[in-house]
């Protein structure tokens, strides 16, 4: 048995002159909250797909519960759960009928099934809508009906493709103690997100652009590879003050946070009094300046600026 849960060894798939996964190496380990966290288009769904067996690469392996991925799928899928991106369950059916259609293709023993799906229905809190069609179902509600369909046959890796995306904050936060849960079973998770406050859940975060991972560890530890000083900034008019900023040698980046700019600086030595001494030159009113931590889109997003830095 291999020490991964899930190996991913130099996975390639085009479509067409398209690259959606370059050579991608992916290593998790059991029990881990894996995160893959990428704009759109960075390949999180190809690979997810290729790694669930639904699609197969033009190169290189997969390997997940220690079986080859291409050489022995069904082992793979009885050892799975896969969640895609959009709700994919029969809205026409009732709540208690989907969970009967995806026990039956699970195979799920008859002596297994009755207790198994209300210790699902209870776990995700929709004892009470049982009889409700899926289709009349809250978007949160609907997602955790799809989560206890794909846990019906008690899978060892879940798979998850941006389970929570159109989600409301209080649904998301309901998702994410569930899954918790899953883990302190010794479930393994591997999760796609747009969100960074559910990145911040995972033991790791692989970040992925253009089909590769470009960096991955933990968040503490991506946060640190950051140089330089990141400082917020209420000022008016804002676009003046960001195209000022924008011009600025000394300044990495400047990005809209709604009312806010945060500005990155270079040189984690200098301070913002300078700055804001060209801001007032320049007329612009500045109403709140604080330093502030990096947080992970901050990271991201410098990571990002760096790769397309190196490609041009």
């Amino acid at each position: 048995m291999s020490e991964w849960a899930v190996e991913a060894r130099g996975l390639r798939k085009t479509f067409g002159h398209i690259v959606a996964v370059d050579s991608l190496h992916l290593q998790v380990r059991p029990g881990e909250v894996f995160g893959i966290v990428g704009p759109d288009g960075a390949g999180k769904t190809t690979t997810f797909r290729i790694l669930v067996g639904a699609v197969e690469p033009d190169a290189g392996e997969a390997f997940v519960a220690g079986f080859n991925v291409r050489t022995h799928p069904e082992e793979v899928k009885r050892r799975i759960g896969y969640m895609s991106q959009r709700f994919s369950l029969y809205g026409d059916l009732t709540v208690q009928e989907n969970m009967d259609f995806f026990a039956d293709v699970y195979q799920v023993p008859g002596s297994e099934r009755l207790a198994r799906q209300k210790e699902l229905l209870e776990f995700s809190r929709l004892a009470p809508f049982r009889k409700r069609l899926a289709q009349n179902l809250s978007g949160g509600m609907k997602q955790k009906l799809a989560l206890a369909c794909t846990l019906i046959h008690t899978p060892e890796i879940l798979f998850l493709d941006e389970p929570t995306t159109g989600v409301d904050p209080v649904s998301r936060r309901d998702f994410w103690r569930i899954l918790y849960t899953l883990v302190g079973k010794g479930m393994t998770l591997v999760v796609s997100t747009p969100y960074m406050d559910e990145a911040e859940r995972c033991s790791r975060i692989a970040f992925m652009y253009n089909g590769r991972i470009i960096e991955c560890d933990t968040p503490d530890n991506l946060r640190s590879r950051i140089s330089g000083n990141l400082w917020e900034i209420i000022c008016h008019p804002q676009r003046r003050a960001r195209e000022i900023f924008a011009q600025l040698p000394e300044v990495k980046s400047v990005r809209v946070y709604g009312d806010r700019l945060h500005v990155w600086l270079e040189d984690a030595r200098t301070g913002f009094q300078p700055l804001q001494e060209i801001l007032t030159q320049s007329g612009i009113q500045v109403e709140h300046i604080r330093q502030v931590v990096a947080g992970l889109e901050d990271v991201f997003v410098s990571i990002i600026e760096k790769q397309r830095q190196e490609t041009r």
